[in-house]
């Protein structure tokens, strides 16, 4: 998923920031106007930290069980057989547990599989995940773990991921992309039938918004929304300005602009 930031909505007086999050159709193995855009400002250390705000954010879906819980207030569903979104330093971890030619069995077999325990601290004003593992000891699945499959069967992950975008709604995408890097509103009217902030309903008298997030997700195997490339920028290791400076932005723009033009 791409973040694109906006300096709050039109129309309303607080200009509080706000953020609208649509699809990376590099998730479908397509081109993606905006990185296409942003890769090139890699090359521009004046433009590095703009480039990280616009790159997108990976996610990974599983599915699985809660054996122990540290939130009371967590009530737990019927269906015990939860939905995850994992983040890129929780999945490397995982995945070298699922990649290890040593293991005689997946950590996620029924009967000798492994236990995962996430663990959060902080490090540098960030969440920090590192101290998350694997169990060392094989666990089998309960036989109420067991029947839960049984009963709900496990989730088709796929289905969680979301919606490929329209052409319509891929040129709405690029719209908007260029109106965050010129330092605008958010426009309701121009973008709410499509994607929108949170929180944020459709314009009054349109259809439903065409791109709808889907539902987070579950399970034992992961599904990745894409692999790892090498073109991935560095993780910033401090907070990014909110918004370009007036300047930057405006040089930016006209960047884009030129492109299009040639």
């Amino acid at each position: 998923m791409i973040r694109l930031p906006f300096n709050g909505i039109k129309g309303e007086m607080e200009s509080k920031q706000v953020y609208v999050q649509v699809p990376c159709v590099e998730m479908w193995g397509e081109t993606c106007t905006v990185l296409t855009e942003v890769r090139t400002w890699f090359k521009d250390k004046a433009l590095e930290e703009m480039g990280r705000k616009y790159w997108k954010k990976r996610s990974y879906i599983f599915q699985g069980f809660v054996r122990e819980n540290p939130l009371s207030d967590d009530k737990a569903p019927a269906n015990p057989i939860r939905r995850f979104i994992i983040g890129p330093q929780i999945f490397t971890t995982i995945k070298s547990a699922l990649m290890d030619p040593e293991l005689e069995e997946l950590p996620t077999d029924y009967l000798r599989g492994l236990d995962f325990r996430i663990s959060k601290g902080a490090k540098g004003g960030f969440a920090d995940y590192s101290g998350s593992k694997w169990a060392r000891k094989e666990t089998a699945l309960t036989e109420a773990e067991q029947a839960a499959i049984a009963e709900h069967g496990l989730f088709d992950l796929s289905s969680f991921l979301p919606k490929k975008p329209t052409d319509v709604e891929l040129k709405v995408i690029k719209e908007m992309f260029e109106a965050s890097v010129d330092g605008q509103s958010y426009d309701t009217e121009r973008w709410g039938q499509y994607f929108r902030p949170a929180g944020v309903t459709a314009p009054t008298g349109n259809n439903a918004p065409a791109t709808e997030s889907a539902p987070a997700p579950h399970a034992v195997a992961p599904a990745v929304t894409s692999d790892f490339d090498d073109e991935e920028p560095a993780v910033a290791t401090a907070p990014i300005e909110a918004k370009p400076s007036t300047q930057k932005a405006e040089d930016i723009l006209a960047m884009i602009r030129a492109r299009q033009k040639a």
